[in-house]
């Protein structure tokens, strides 16, 4: 008799749970099916990787910009004037000047000299229009680029879909963060060649395949998510050859965060020639495949 209650009470458990399991896992697929939503954005949306057609390094002094070949920085044939002007550029400022009858815009309104904020310590930057182009200043350590934009870029009138593995709530993984005493400066090198100095607050701890891993993790934006940069099995098969990225959670009081391998995504390199991607770290290697997040892209650039 007592086993026979038991045994009920246990079924009863089950019943009730089961329900439970099914609506979190609803709610969890749903959040996914969002993020992806957002993530087709931040690749084929007007304000997409797929619309980057340039990333031009400024020289000190004088840049002048426009189509034709003469120009310091040429533009895409028929998206801009021939010659719209010039970037000025002294230490880490650019101001850009444009040639008398060119219509420019800087953030949506006429200019005709104007200092160009770039988008250093996670700053938005100003927008110039010229033509069908947008184009806006990026400070990469001591660099100083100017990104052009075309919404009409052949690589988003030829976007190919974005390809996940199949959700695996497996891979949504229990981890710990890990503080340094002292964050650390890492020298990292990107895809450009160049080595640019990122700040690493700590590491994130976490199981699989039956042991501990740690990844090093950097600042993405000041408070937010941290950004980790990863390179797993996978790597040239599956998935993107230089590897892929992953947002971490901040911890809570007691370090405890997750780390979901189901959004890990590819970087911007993989859509465009123009990023500055950065590499991942020797540390952030793992030796076994992770089947799970964003594969590699269909498409090319």
């Amino acid at each position: 008799m007592h086993n026979r209650i038991l045994i009920s009470l246990g079924l009863l458990l089950a019943a009730c749970s089961t329900p439970q399991r099914s609506a979190r896992n609803d709610i969890y697929r749903a959040e996914l099916e969002s993020w992806k939503t957002r993530r087709r954005e931040a690749i084929a949306g007007t304000n997409g990787w797929t619309t980057v057609v340039g990333l031009h390094w400024l020289a000190p002094g004088a840049n002048s910009i426009g189509t034709n070949a003469t120009n310091t920085i040429v533009l895409p044939t028929g998206r801009a004037p021939i010659r719209a002007g010039t970037l000025w550029r002294s230490g880490n400022e650019a101001r850009f000047e444009t040639v008398p009858g060119v219509v420019a815009l800087l953030d949506g309104a006429p200019v005709q000299s104007a200092v160009l904020r770039s988008d250093a310590n996670g700053t938005k930057p100003s927008v110039l229009a010229l033509g069908g182009l947008r184009m806006f200043v990026i400070e990469r350590g001591e660099r100083l680029g100017l990104r052009v934009r075309d919404e009409n870029s052949p690589a988003r009138l030829a976007f190919r879909e974005l390809n996940y593995f199949a959700v695996d709530p497996r891979w949504r993984l229990a981890a710990r963060f890990e503080p340094y005493s002292l964050p650390r400066h890492l020298r990292i090198a990107d895809v450009t060649g160049a080595v640019n100095d990122e700040l690493c607050p700590g590491a994130v701890v976490f199981s699989a395949r039956g042991r501990e891993h740690r990844l090093d993790v950097m600042e993405d934006e000041p408070g937010g998510d941290f950004l980790i940069v990863f390179r797993d099995t996978t790597a040239g098969k599956s998935t993107y050859d230089a590897g892929r990225f992953l947002k971490l959670p901040r911890p809570n009081a007691a370090g405890q965060t997750v780390i979901d391998f189901n959004r890990a995504y590819n970087p911007p390199c993989a859509f465009t020639d123009f990023a500055t991607c950065p590499l991942p770290l020797r540390q952030n290697q793992l030796p076994f495949a992770i089947e799970a997040g964003e594969r590699k892209y269909a498409g090319s650039h």
